[in-house]
């Protein structure tokens, strides 16, 4: 296995990061307890949750099994805080309140005493990033946490953040988990060369954006299969403009002898800027399906087609709906 290192961090990670969104919910324990076998056996050290994770069920699986495998000590473990987790008024966002109140809760569900990478789940409007650096920084020196980290977070949120944490002398973000992959390149423009000069690490969600990329879908009937994250969501159909997109895909990765998310994932991998795309196995044959993308190395040409059909900082998708935010 060939690690990447995180950041200016000095830890050295898997260049897969194993996501576990679907644990106890669309992937139930056993086969959860499966993919994490099977990720470990494969080289694997870099373990994605949250606290929102189907209603923390994710965290307590993960938290079962590094207790059952003894396994804690070979694990990057990368939990996150933001979401609502009650009907009480504070009990979500970014706020003093909420965050060491959720410390707890994701620490005691993980059967741990230290998250090594803590991750602001989203921006939040309604409190100061100076009140949220203090108290991730308070937590850090408790040695509850290793690591402070942002997900999705502007190129400028990223800048606010890194330059007050620098005046308040707190420790300072130095991981951000943006979504990104062919059809989705936006953070090319700004985020990336941000995170790139200030030594940010980057863990990039949805790289198969949402099964898109992985072969699933086809264009004729445009029906969306059962078991999908998107038949999940009761969706029905893509944005027209994206269908070419991933038709040529497929047909890149067929004229590879790959299969369309390996094609995926290791172009995320060939991404000046990337440390980790996030996999999201929901069954087991899908975790060794995407491993399998860590032997795929593309060629000039082949990361020139994918410009071509999607050009970097751009985002795929009806040309009539207006210009894309930055």
């Amino acid at each position: 296995m060939q690690y990447r290192i995180l950041g200016r961090t000095g830890v050295k990670v898997t260049p897969l990061c194993l996501g576990t969104m679907n644990f106890g919910g669309r992937s139930d324990e056993a086969e959860s307890r499966r993919i994490l076998d099977g990720y470990v056996a494969a080289g694997g050290n870099f373990i994605d949750t949250a606290n929102v994770y189907n209603d923390g069920r994710s965290e307590e699986i993960i938290g079962r099994w590094m207790a059952d495998t003894h396994k804690r000590d070979q694990i990057v473990l990368s939990t996150k805080v933001h979401g609502r987790r009650s009907s009480h008024v504070n009990d979500a966002g970014n706020h003093r309140w909420h965050i060491v109140r959720e410390v707890e809760n994701s620490l005691r569900r993980l059967r741990t005493e230290r998250i090594d990478v803590y991750h602001i789940h989203r921006p939040d409007p309604d409190t100061p990033i100076d009140q949220t650096l203090r108290a991730l920084d308070d937590l850090v020196r408790q040695g509850k946490i290793l690591y402070l980290a942002s997900s999705v977070f502007a190129a400028w949120q990223l800048a606010e953040a890194h330059f007050i944490a620098r005046q308040l002398g707190t420790a300072r973000f130095d991981v951000e988990q943006p979504q990104f992959n062919m059809i989705d390149r936006r953070i090319e423009a700004e985020v990336l060369p941000f995170c790139r000069k200030y030594e940010i690490a980057t863990i990039t969600w949805a790289p198969l954006a949402r099964g898109r990329l992985a072969g699933t879908y086809t264009r004729g009937g445009r029906k969306i299969p059962q078991g999908t994250w998107y038949h999940a969501q009761n969706k029905t159909d893509f944005p027209a403009s994206q269908w070419p997109l991933m038709e040529a895909v497929d047909k890149l990765a067929d004229t590879r002898g790959v299969s369309s998310s390996q094609f995926a994932i290791a172009w995320c991998l060939h991404v000046p800027g990337v440390t980790c795309p996030i996999i999201g196995p929901r069954t087991l044959a899908q975790l060794q399906d995407n491993m399998a993308a860590l032997a795929v190395e593309l060629t000039a040409e082949e990361l020139k087609s994918v410009d071509v059909l999607n050009p970097p900082g751009n985002l795929c998708r009806d040309p009539h709906a207006g210009p894309v935010p930055r």
